[in-house]
């Protein structure tokens, strides 16, 4: 049975969610699912805007036949190409052959790739193009890599509203309301929000950026993205969000305390650093990298103004599960952070020299306590070593 509801007049959500789904892009769990977000104008001319993953096509396609209400649909506009949200276009267009199908030259050649998809029905446009449906205008703003090189977004100037493709989406199935000012979203979608970001979007600050500057200059009320609950209040923390995140800056000034430990020492290790610092009223997480999702290690780092790493060394190296978390940290760009490192090895310590390789690779960064190195397991010297870094981490919170 059809589940629409309207966002406003003749705007209506048609989305479903996916409660089931274990990992989104076969990468990231999602334990609270995920939302598929599609949306339906009725004008003059009606129009679509994306379509949703197979796994909650069925619903979909129910919603679109009860909005539209026996009308035909005249326009499909893609604003982003990836298989959650085109993967129902062949069947779209089976049950719509009428429909013009509005991309930009980046997806019709996509399009062509996945679907063998070409002909009369492509209707191209360009940035800063506008689509005249009746008493409403859709105008069309470029994206490129956030967080693929075809992305667009749309902008009703009559409603304020801009549809904004991956960008502002969260992980997490919606529940009672379609709304964020509906829910109680630093509770329920933040952190899902963040690892959303850093995880897929995050590599590309420079590229939201730049589409942060489109968006200033035009006038939002509402923003409709496809992942994840719709924005009508409270933009300018969304925005703000945004704005910190895709500049690398701290979203909080904290300490997140990484570890890598076989036998338990290194955890001793990171344990008593911890324990300092929450003594010293440091704001302080830690994590073990080989238990926790590199997901949310990366959301966490990046969230936080100072990391502590410390591994145990293993073949000469970083211990695996941290090896893995510094790669995907440099993968994502990251930069811009204050850190101290503890290393551990029975016979020739050298994880520290490794992960500070790893460092010198991104930009930014600066080391506020002199490493400490562990042999085989913590004794009172190299307690006080480890309570020094900890003060010393300490020191420059108070100082900055």
């Amino acid at each position: 049975m059809q589940n629409i509801t309207e966002i406003s007049e003749d705007l209506f959500y048609l989305g479903g969610n996916d409660r089931r789904i274990a990992l989104f892009e076969s990468a990231f769990p999602v334990p609270r699912g995920v939302s598929y977000n599609s949306y339906l104008l009725k004008d003059e001319k009606t129009v679509l805007f994306d379509t949703v993953d197979l796994a909650v096509s069925e619903l979909f396609f129910e919603n679109l036949a009860y909005a539209l209400g026996g009308r035909t649909l005249d326009y499909v506009v893609i604003h982003h190409m990836e298989p959650d949200h085109s993967a129902s276009f062949s069947r779209l267009i089976e049950r719509y052959p009428e429909a013009k199908i509005v991309v930009n030259a980046k997806t019709a050649k996509m399009l062509e790739n996945y679907f063998g998809f070409t002909g009369e029905r492509i209707f191209l446009v360009k940035e800063g193009d506008a689509l005249s449906v009746g008493k409403h205008t859709v105008s069309f703003l470029f994206a490129p890599m956030v967080h693929w090189p075809e992305v667009m977004m749309s902008y009703i100037p009559e409603k304020k509203l801009l549809f904004s493709a991956d960008a502002f989406g969260t992980f997490g199935a919606l529940g009672g309301s379609i709304f964020a000012d509906g829910v109680d979203f630093d509770r329920e979608f933040l952190d899902d929000a963040r690892r959303y970001y850093f995880n897929i979007v995050g590599k590309y600050g420079v590229q939201v950026q730049n589409v942060l500057k489109k968006a200033a200059a035009l006038e939002i009320g509402m923003i409709c993205p496809l992942h994840g609950p719709i924005w009508r209040k409270d933009l300018k923390y969304l925005l703000a969000k945004y704005d910190t995140w895709s500049r690398y800056e701290p979203e909080t000034q904290g300490t997140v305390v990484f570890y890598a430990s076989v036998y338990g020492h290194t955890q001793n290790a990171a344990e008593i650093v911890a324990r300092r610092l929450g003594e010293k009223g440091v704001p302080v997480k830690i994590y073990d990298v080989s238990v926790t999702h590199v997901s949310e290690l990366l959301s966490e780092a990046f969230r936080y103004s100072h990391l502590v790493l410390c591994s145990t060394t293993y073949n000469n190296g970083i211990f695996v599960s941290m090896d893995d978390f510094l790669h995907d940290l440099t993968a994502h760009n990251f930069q811009k952070r204050k850190y101290a490192l503890v290393e551990n090895g029975s016979w020739s310590p050298q994880a520290g020299g490794h992960m500070q390789a790893a460092i010198s690779a991104w930009s930014g960064m600066e080391e506020v306590a002199e490493k400490v190195t562990l042999l085989s397991s913590v004794n009172e010297a190299t307690r006080e070593k480890l309570l020094a870094l900890a003060d010393a981490i300490a020191l420059d919170f108070e100082q900055n």
